[in-house]
């Protein structure tokens, strides 16, 4: 995967109509609809001012949700329209369509400095299966096309991959930021590179395994996905989570290791408790002798430190996946150190998106991380090595 892809910095964009991929997917309230959270928006402004400042003419576009195909009220991007007209300082002019006679004549009279958006661009059932004729609408709006939502470049959508059979297509300023920190990680980390995994299954990061054995130097494994590993080595693991059908895949995921002299570190002990629940009494007890009537949920005291030591010497640390259930307070211990490790160290760190993002986030420490993914599954797929269709698809430099 070629990560040297052109950007807005590398193409002359003066005075010309822009469409402009964003990831505006806002968390909204279930009730009132109203914005919740305008991270996503806040991301794109950089992208989005630089291309008003030089001129340009830019056609916004996003998903919000998942109507599949339906147009549905309350995922409606005008409330999304009007965060973003607060926070640029100046009208966003929106459609009331995405391909239809509204998005056409208004994105036609658009002048260079102005913006629009476009509605939910999953409004049109053809949107998520790539479809050539609207992805060929999308593009007959514009000249140039900017990808900038690195949340769904892991998808092959019309407006992720279409649009570029039929427009010039380059990389926004936070699709680059992503490719440079996170690809040069991949591709030349400063060593020691400690790759640290969390989450509940194995099943969800078998790739990821498979990629980083190649690469790190020490790979520690968290969450709920390390008692399936200690099941694995014969160790009684109670009432915890386990995927005893990737049982054999551990087990050769620790040889692989060993052959490879890759330092894989693994829970010595457990927060645990006996039931699954915020007031429920934590109980400490080795990693491999779990009681019958108990479950793991979060690294003990002695793995936290042995965890901690790692990030502490590392020269480059990627984070994917909280270390506990981390949003009962009870469980937060070893997640919360993870992060103040994190924070503290002087390595280049990355924090995939998801749940240790939020964590992060949280926690209060995402201003020391060196840089925060703003893709949970496009990030899990890169560290996968996996080929990103949203990327490949840009002009290579």
């Amino acid at each position: 995967m070629n990560y040297n892809k052109k950007t807005v910095m590398d193409t002359d964009v003066a005075g010309k109509k822009i469409l402009l991929r964003c990831d505006f997917n806002v968390p909204q309230d279930k009730e009132t609809g109203a914005i919740t959270s305008d991270k996503r928006i806040v991301a794109a402004l950089p992208t989005i001012r630089y291309l008003l400042e030089k001129g340009a003419a830019v056609i916004a576009c996003s998903h919000l949700g998942k109507p599949k195909g339906e147009w549905k009220e309350k995922l409606t991007l005008a409330p999304v329209a009007k965060r973003l007209s607060e926070l640029l300082g100046q009208e966003v002019i929106f459609a009331a369509d995405i391909v239809g006679d509204d998005a056409k004549a208004k994105a036609a009279a658009l002048q260079g400095g102005q913006i629009m958006l476009l509605e939910n661009l999953r409004f049109d059932i053809r949107e998520e299966k790539n479809d050539p004729s609207f992805a060929k609408e999308l593009a007959s709006m514009a000249e140039l096309y900017v990808s900038d939502a690195f949340g769904t470049v892991h998808r092959a959508h019309a407006s992720t991959v279409g649009v570029a059979a039929y427009l010039p297509a380059v990389s926004g300023l936070l699709v680059a930021k992503e490719l440079e920190i996170m690809g040069g990680a991949l591709q030349d980390p400063k060593r020691p590179f400690v790759a640290v995994l969390g989450g509940a299954k194995v099943s969800d990061k078998i790739g990821v395994i498979n990629n980083l054995l190649e690469k790190a130097d020490t790979i520690i494994i968290g969450g709920g996905m390390a008692y399936t590993f200690a099941k694995a080595q014969g160790g009684s693991i109670g009432t915890s989570l386990c995927e005893n059908d990737k049982l054999d895949y551990a087990r050769q995921m620790i040889e692989k290791a060993k052959a490879r002299g890759v330092n894989l570190l693994l829970p010595v002990d457990t927060v645990a408790a006996r039931e699954f629940a915020a007031d429920a009494e934590p109980f400490t007890v080795e990693t491999r002798a779990i009681p019958d009537d108990m479950m793991g949920l979060d690294i003990g005291p002695k793995t936290t430190e042995l965890f901690c030591a790692a990030v502490r010497k590392a020269g480059t640390v990627v984070w994917n996946g909280p270390m506990g259930v981390f949003e009962f307070e009870a469980f937060a211990k070893g997640t919360r150190a993870m992060a103040q490790a994190l924070a503290d160290s002087g390595a280049v760190t990355i924090v995939g998106g998801g749940d240790s993002a939020a964590a992060v986030e949280q926690m209060g420490f995402a201003d020391r991380i060196t840089h925060i993914s703003t893709g949970g599954g496009a990030s899990l797929e890169f560290l996968e090595g996996l080929e990103l269709p949203g990327v490949a698809c840009l002009l290579d430099k």
